[in-house]
C-alpha cells in the first residue's frame, strides 16, 4: 500500500461523552428543539451503524490497554513539508502528519461504510441527501487551548478546495457552506441522491484558522498555500515533537488531548510515541528493522518474505513473523500508461503490452510463487466484474453500448496466461498481430510507425529500485517486439515532479477501492480529472462512457445497485487495456519485535491495525532484550 494509506490508519478517532444539551441527540433519532433536523451519532453507507448511541468503546479494542513506550517505524523517500493542503501539489509531506488533525467523522475498522463523530458530536441530512449539517462538540480544542469552531471548519473546507487537486474533485458537489447555529455548519449540494455526500463530507482534517492566519517566529504571514518546515498547530492525540527533514519526524501523545476520554477513542492512541526513520532504499530499512532499530516493518517484497527472515532473533522468537488478512479493500496494482500520448492511444497497442507481460515466469522467478494476477480494479471483492454481465449490470451496459468495446457483452476479460515457451510464442504472436493492425510494424529488428517510421521507445520511471528487476524481467518481451525500453529510476522529489507534469510513459501505481465506492471514483477515473496534477487519474483517462458509470455508482440507492454499478464500471476499465496488471497478496506481511501487546479480537476490516489499537507490553519488551552471547 502506499506511504499515505499507512499514515491514515494511525489517525486517532473518537464519539464524544456529550455534554448534557447533547444528550437527546445522541439518542440517534432525536429531534431538536429548534428544528426538525433529525440527529444522528453516526452515518453507514449501508444501513444502520452497529454501535448504538451509548456505546462504552469499539469491539475491536482493549479498553485498559496501558499508554507508554515509544513506536519506531520506517518511511521511504524523503520529507520536505509539513503542509498537508499542498501534499499532492508541492514538496513531499511527512508521513504520519494526520496524527495531529482530527476531522468531523472517523470510520470504524469493523463496519464497511460507517462513520462516527469525531468533532462533531452529532450530524444530521434530509430523506433527499441535498444537504448535511454537524454540529460541533463544544469541548473541542487545539492543541493552544483555544476551541475548534465553526469558522475553523468553514475556512478548512474552503482550503482545501481551492488547493488540493483531490478535494477539488472529490468536494465538487458542494454548493455552499455556512453556519447555522453557533456550534453548527450546514453543506448544501447542487444536486439530490448522493447518498455518499452527507458522510465524505465529514472526512477532510479541519484545520486552526487563526494560527494559519498569523504570523510565524519571525514575523512572516504563514501561507497556507506553500510548504513549509514550520511545526503546525493540530488539534489531534498527538503533536509534533521534533522533525529533521529527510531524515526523522517524532510524534508524542498530547496528554491533555481533549478527546482522549470519548468512547471510540478508548483503547487506541496508546503510545507515548511515534517515531518514523526514514530511508533511500528499502534493503537498508529491511537491516535497520533486523538491527533492533525499528519496531515494526510491513513487508511487501515476496522475495524478502521468503529468504530475509532467518536471523537470530526470529528463531529465538524474539521476532515475531504474522500474516493479517486484508478484508477491507480491493486493490488494482499495475504499470500505467501515459494516455496522452499518442503512442498509447490505440487500445490494440496496450492489450499488446498486457500480452507481453509474461506474470506466471515472474511470480515464479522472483516472488516464490506468492501471488496471483490481478484481474480486476476492485481485485479481491464482490464488486469484481467477472464472467459476462447479466441483470442489472447488463442493463446499466446497454445504456454506453455504443461508446464500449462489443465483445465485453459475450465474452469474459480475457486476462493472458503464460509461464511456458509455448504461450509465451503464443502471447507475443498476438501482441504482434495486434501492433501491426495498429500502424507498427518491425523493420530491422526494431518496431516503427507505418506512416512516419517513427520507432517506439518507451521509459519506464520508478521510484523504488526494488521494482528495477521486475522491469528487467518485462524488457526482453517487448525488446522481441521491436520496442526500445529503457529504466530510469529517480528520486522521489523527482519522481513526484514528473508525475504532476505528466513527464513519463510509463509508472508504477496502485489504486485501494473501499467496499463502498462512490465520489472518488471521479478522482481515479473520471474524465474531468484526466489532466489535473495530484489527482488519481495517473493514467489519463478520458472515456464517456466510464464517466456514465461512475454516475451510476455513485448515485445508486441500493447495495444490489451499488454492487452492479460498480461491475459495469470494473468490465469497461478492464476491456479498453488502460494499464497492465500487476499482483496482488490478499494478506499484509507483518514482522515485529515482541513488544506489544493487542486486543483478543482484531477488527474485521483492519488488517494489522498497528498501531492504531495496540500498545506497549513492558513484561515482553524485557523479555525481548537481546541476549548474553557465549
Amino acid at each position: 500500500m502506499p506511504v499515505a494509506a499507512v499514515a491514515a490508519a494511525f489517525l486517532a478517532a473518537a464519539l464524544a461523552a456529550t455534554p448534557a444539551d447533547a444528550q437527546d441527540a445522541a439518542k440517534g433519532d432525536a429531534k431538536t428543539a429548534a428544528s426538525d433536523k433529525v440527529w444522528r451519532h453516526g452515518l453507514s453507507l449501508l444501513g444502520e451503524p452497529k454501535e448504538k448511541p451509548d456505546f462504552a468503546h469499539f469491539g475491536y479494542v482493549n479498553p485498559a490497554a496501558p499508554k507508554g513506550g515509544m513506536v519506531r517505524l520506517a518511511a521511504m523517500g524523503t520529507f520536505d513539508n509539513l503542509n498537508p493542503v499542498v501534499a499532492n501539489v508541492r514538496g513531499n509531506i511527512a508521513m504520519g502528519l494526520d496524527l495531529i488533525f482530527d476531522t468531523l467523522m472517523t470510520p470504524s475498522s469493523d463496519e464497511v461504510g460507517t462513520a462516527y463523530g469525531l468533532l462533531a458530536e452529532a450530524v444530521s441530512f434530509p430523506p433527499d441527501f441535498s444537504s448535511v449539517s454537524y454540529r460541533l462538540r463544544p469541548q473541542a480544542r487545539w492543541h493552544d487551548g483555544k476551541p475548534v469552531t465553526v469558522e475553523d471548519v468553514i475556512w478548512s473546507f474552503e482550503v482545501w478546495r481551492k488547493n488540493s487537486p483531490t478535494h477539488q474533485r472529490y468536494y465538487r458537489h458542494v454548493k455552499t457552506v455556512e453556519k447555522t447555529g453557533p456550534h453548527e455548519v450546514t453543506f448544501t449540494f447542487d444536486e439530490p441522491g448522493n447518498r455518499e455526500l452527507p458522510q465524505i463530507v465529514g472526512e477532510f482534517q479541519v484545520l486552526p484558522r487563526h494560527w494559519w492566519e498569523g504570523t510565524d517566529p519571525s514575523g512572516k504571514p504563514r501561507d497556507v498555500t506553500a510548504t513549509t518546515l514550520e511545526v503546525p498547530l493540530g488539534g489531534g492525540a498527538y503533536r509534533i515533537k521534533s522533525a529533521e527533514p529527510g531524515r526523522t519526524i517524532v510524534y508524542e501523545r498530547v496528554a491533555d488531548y481533549w478527546g482522549d476520554k470519548l468512547p471510540v477513542n478508548v483503547g487506541i492512541n496508546n503510545f507515548d510515541g511515534i517515531r518514523f526513520e526514514y530511508f533511500r532504499d528499502t534493503t537498508v530499512a529491511l537491516e535497520a528493522f533486523k538491527a533492533d532499530q525499528l519496531d515494526w516493518r510491513t513487508e511487501s517484497l515476496a522475495k524478502d518474505w521468503a529468504t530475509a527472515y532467518d536471523f537470530p532473533a526470529v528463531t529465538e522468537k524474539r521476532v515475531v513473523l504474522e500474516e493479517f488478512p486484508i478484508r477491507n479493500i480491493g486493490i488494482m496494482q499495475a504499470f500505467a500508461f501515459n494516455l496522452r500520448r499518442d503512442k498509447f492511444s490505440d487500445w490494440r497497442v496496450r492489450r499488446a503490452f498486457d500480452l507481453a507481460f509474461d506474470f506466471e515466469d515472474l511470480n515464479q522467478a522472483l516472488f516464490y510463487g506468492q501471488y496471483r494476477r490481478i484481474g480486476s480494479y476492485f481485485d479481491g471483492t464482490e464488486l469484481a466484474a467477472s464472467g459476462v454481465p447479466a441483470g442489472q449490470e447488463l442493463e446499466m451496459l446497454e445504456s454506453v453500448r455504443d461508446k464500449v468495446p462489443p465483445a465485453l457483452f459475450t465474452e469474459p476479460y480475457p486476462t493472458p496466461t503464460g509461464g511456458s515457451p509455448e504461450a509465451t510464442r503464443a502471447n507475443l504472436r498476438e501482441a504482434l498481430k495486434l501492433l501491426n493492425e495498429a500502424g507498427w510494424e518491425v523493420k530491422d529488428r526494431r518496431l516503427v510507425n507505418v506512416k512516419t517510421g517513427e520507432p517506439f521507445m518507451v521509459e519506464f520511471l520508478i521510484a523504488q529500485p526494488t521494482f528495477e528487476r521486475v522491469v528487467l524481467r518485462y524488457k526482453p518481451a517487448l525488446e522481441r517486439l521491436g520496442i526500445v525500453v529503457s529504466v530510469r529510476t529517480v528520486d522521489e522529489t523527482q519522481y513526484q515532479n514528473r508525475l504532476r507534469q505528466f513527464d513519463f510513459d510509463f509508472v508504477v501505481n496502485s489504486w485501494g477501492q473501499s467496499l463502498s465506492p462512490g465520489n472518488e471514483q471521479r478522482y481515479f477515473w473520471g474524465s474531468e480529472a484526466a489532466d489535473v496534477p495530484g489527482t488519481g487519474n495517473v493514467g489519463g483517462i478520458r472515456n464517456p462512457a466510464v464517466d456514465a458509470l461512475i454516475e451510476r455508482v455513485i448515485f445508486a440507492k441500493t447495495r444490489e445497485e451499488l454492487v452492479a454499478a460498480t461491475r459495469a464500471l470494473d468490465r469497461v476499465l478492464l476491456w479498453n487495456h488502460y494499464v497492465v496488471p500487476q499482483w496482488t497478496y490478499g494478506k499484509q506481511r507483518t514482522a515485529r519485535w515482541d513488544r506489544f501487546g493487542r486486543p483478543e479480537r482484531m477488527p474485521a476490516y483492519g488488517a494489522a491495525a498497528f498501531p492504531t489499537i495496540w500498545w506497549w507490553d513492558a513484561e515482553r519488551a524485557d523479555r525481548t532484550r537481546q541476549p548474553a552471547r557465549p
